[in-house]
């Protein structure tokens, strides 16, 4: 998904521009979204209709469904959380904003009072003619972004979504060349940034507690987008844990990292199936793992040096879901048995 704003002073033309913008973009076969930003209310429902009634009785987010859906939500959202919704409900290529000028996202400027660090052109939308608006828009199409924050790239010296948006804005980095983020995060209505070993690591773990789900029962075919929510309090406190894993008998060679990030997820699971309240000590063995097929495998769990007896189903959670982890770190050989060890410190 790719973001672009445009922004000027009042009765500088930015609707209509905005309008041109949203019609190029889709005659070029993109799928379009757009956000108006305004001082004033905005109302959405006329006076009487029955969704109007429904707010004036209290409701806080009103959801009106017919040919079309609406969403008419009782406050102010943040720009980052609403392009974040966006980008789950529907397969966007581009949002564009009119209006958000406080936002450091591309921009187009149509006053130059406008202008700063992240304006990609200045234009005049009343004397902008079809050659200038198809310009125009090549220029949006090579130099907007998604959210700033879920920006990566291995190149060296891009070590910041800022940074990386800065050098697409100036055409020294394309979106071609940014890491393949497979997840995105928010967290309390903010948006967390995920590399793509973060996201593909998150992706995989997800996945393989979804492949033991009987997801016949729900009519789901083929899975295209996956969507999780966890409403409760969280602990945010990471385990400080050493962590050993190791493929085909060979101890593999992790950075700090990737060695917390199994960690904290091999704990997380263990405390889900409830072994024991403190687990300190956790060894995990999978044999017998044969073309990557893990029906036939085995699992062995201790859990601070006992032998935790587990029932089949959640063997089967256990096996999928640590075969993923281990896959996410990217394994250069068949994997015909592997084993975790987690020792807090």
């Amino acid at each position: 998904m790719k973001i672009v704003s445009i922004v000027g002073r009042k009765n500088t033309g930015k609707t209509s521009l905005t309008v041109k913008i949203i019609e190029e973009l889709t005659k070029r076969g993109y799928n379009v979204a757009s956000v108006k930003h305004s001082h004033h209310s905005m109302e959405m429902d006329k006076e009487n209709t029955d969704t109007w009634k429904h707010k004036q009785a209290g409701s806080n987010v009103v959801v009106g469904i017919g040919s079309t859906t609406f969403f008419n939500v009782r406050k102010e959202m943040d720009l980052n959380r609403l392009l974040f919704l966006i980008k789950h409900m529907d397969t966007v290529d581009f949002v564009v904003i009119e209006g958000f000028k406080k936002y450091n996202y591309p921009k187009i400027a149509t006053s130059p009072d406008v202008v700063d660090e992240y304006t990609i052109k200045e234009i005049n939308s009343f004397t902008i003619d079809d050659k200038g608006l198809k310009e125009l828009v090549d220029i949006i199409e090579e130099r907007s972004h998604d959210i700033v924050d879920t920006l990566f790239a291995n190149n060296c010296g891009y070590n910041n979504g800022e940074n990386i948006a800065s050098e697409i804005r100036e055409g020294n980095l394309t979106v071609d060349e940014l890491d393949n983020v497979h997840s995105y995060l928010s967290i309390d209505n903010k948006v967390v940034g995920l590399n793509r070993f973060v996201s593909d690591f998150l992706k995989q773990n997800v996945l393989g507690v979804i492949n033991t789900l009987n997801l016949d029962d729900y009519n789901i075919e083929k899975i295209s987008n996956i969507e999780l929510i966890i409403p409760n309090e969280v602990d945010k406190t990471p385990i400080n844990a050493e962590c050993t894993v190791l493929i085909n008998g060979n101890n593999l060679k992790i950075n700090n990292f990737a060695k917390n990030l199994v960690a904290n997820s091999i704990k997380g699971m263990i405390n889900s199936i409830k072994t024991e309240d403190n687990a300190k000590m956790i060894d995990i063995a999978i044999s017998n793992i044969k073309n990557n097929e893990l029906k036939k495998a085995t699992i062995n769990l201790k859990v601070n040096n006992h032998n935790v007896e587990i029932n089949r189903f959640t063997q089967k959670i256990l096996k999928e879901t640590i075969f993923a982890i281990v896959n996410s770190l990217r394994i250069n050989e068949e994997i015909a048995e592997l084993r975790i060890k987690v020792e807090e410190r």
